[in-house]
């Protein structure tokens, strides 16, 4: 399938965009790599700062991504707008609640010694690179569901959006880098789905989320 923004109401190839090519590919995976190093120390308190910033900007540019959607997806204006509204309070939610999510557990005594430990502390700490491979119906939405949380946890993301979303797509690595969070911590691959199997089995991925639809 190609990658393109066709209007599904008449079936018109509005824009065209090429696929990344093998070492376009390895110089994103190399980077994404290289900013989880650094973006992995970040304070909550600045990962939240740089969310919020996302959100205020989402905001803003409502109308700009809701007509975006409706070009490439048929999604009625409305609705767009209304995804485009939850997008940004779901990243005010994770921005506010995430430390508290992730804070060291301590469990109780009874379970420690269920597990022949005699004490025992949960940690939640960054995998890495994470691939995201997502849908075309709520182009936003499945992308910030996964991306707020992750990047509040310290994690650093791939999208491989819809073939047929391209620009939504490219908004979005945009708005994050425009929020103010580091180079290569969110990036969005044009890419096809032929290319996926190579991306997930390199070993700087460190998880994968899927969305199918």
């Amino acid at each position: 399938m190609p990658i393109a923004t066709v209007n599904p109401a008449n079936g018109e190839t509005l824009k065209t965009f090429d696929e990344l090519d093998a070492g376009q590919i390895e110089q994103r995976l190399a980077a994404a790599h290289a900013a989880f190093r650094g973006y992995r120390t970040t304070a909550f308190s600045e990962r939240a700062r740089l969310l919020v910033g996302a959100a205020e900007l989402l905001d803003r540019e409502q109308d700009e991504i809701a007509r975006t959607m409706t070009i490439e997806m048929g999604k009625p204006l409305a609705a767009a707008r209304a995804e485009a509204a939850k997008c940004a309070k779901a990243m005010r939610w994770y921005a506010r609640n995430a430390e508290g999510l992730l804070a060291d557990e301590h469990p109780a005594q009874a379970e420690v010694a269920d597990s022949g430990a005699s004490r025992a502390r949960v940690h939640y700490r960054p995998l890495g690179v994470v691939l995201a491979v997502m849908p075309w119906n709520f182009p936003l939405w499945q992308v910030v569901r996964f991306a707020a949380p992750a990047l509040m946890a310290g994690n650093v993301g791939l999208l491989k959006h819809a073939s047929n979303v391209p620009q939504t797509a490219l908004y979005l690595g945009d708005l994050f880098r425009r929020a103010g969070f580091p180079d290569a911590v969110f990036q969005t691959l044009l890419v096809s789905s032929r290319a996926v199997e190579g991306i997930l089995r390199d070993p700087r991925v460190a998880a994968a989320t899927l969305t199918g639809s």
